[in-house]
């Protein structure tokens, strides 16, 4: 059992990081493995609505977009960490989540995922709310914990000193694990999928 976990922020080893690392820590301790994948400074490209995604891909194959839906394939969780920009995750999470999001539904769904934010001051539970939008669509268990998943920091590594946050993101691991497990166990196939009905309002 493993779950992937995003590092959504420009900074590979910085607040984000703190947080993420933790809730791998927690993971382990639950004897379930992880996978740390940072987003990198790269651009990421937007959704241009070409409707040619095929084969749970993005037609576009020149970001991480792909490689982490391709990894997806092999987890049975998801986790995505960003720093909050102007109430917002970081512009590339929220260019990668549209993408793998739709391109990479049937591989995504029914597995467990989560949101997590990290910042200075204000915004975060925006941003939250952001993360974890587009995980309802995919048909993908949101998990909590006993908070928001919010850690606060300026300075790189000092989210390390927030130890509500901390304890949140640990709690988070252990409920993430034991629903990962719960679901192994196969008590019980996933529910049956109806067809779409898409329907606009305006006639």
């Amino acid at each position: 059992m493993k779950v992937l976990l995003v590092n959504g922020s420009p900074r590979k080893e910085g607040n984000t990081y703190v947080a993420l690392n933790e809730f791998a820590q927690q993971l382990a301790e639950n004897g379930i493995q992880s996978e740390l994948v940072w987003i990198g400074t790269k651009p990421v490209r937007g959704c241009v609505a070409c409707n040619s995604c095929h084969d749970n891909r993005c037609v576009f194959n020149d970001d991480i977009t792909n490689s982490i839906i391709a990894k997806m394939e092999e987890c049975d969780g998801l986790v995505i960490g960003s720093p909050v920009y102007y109430g917002q995750p970081a512009g590339p999470v929220c260019c990668l989540q549209q993408r793998m999001m739709y391109a990479g539904s049937s591989v995504m769904a029914n597995k467990p995922a989560a949101g997590l934010c990290v910042c200075r001051r204000g915004g975060a539970t925006a941003a939250f709310q952001s993360l974890n939008m587009p995980f309802q669509m995919t048909n993908m268990p949101v998990v909590t914990s006993q908070y928001w998943n919010i850690l606060y920091g300026c300075a790189e590594g000092e989210t390390a000193l927030d130890v509500e946050g901390l304890q949140t993101v640990r709690t988070l691991a252990n409920n993430m694990s034991w629903l990962i497990k719960k679901i192994a166990t196969g008590e019980g196939d996933a529910p049956v999928l109806e067809p779409r009905t898409p329907m606009n309002f305006i006639r």
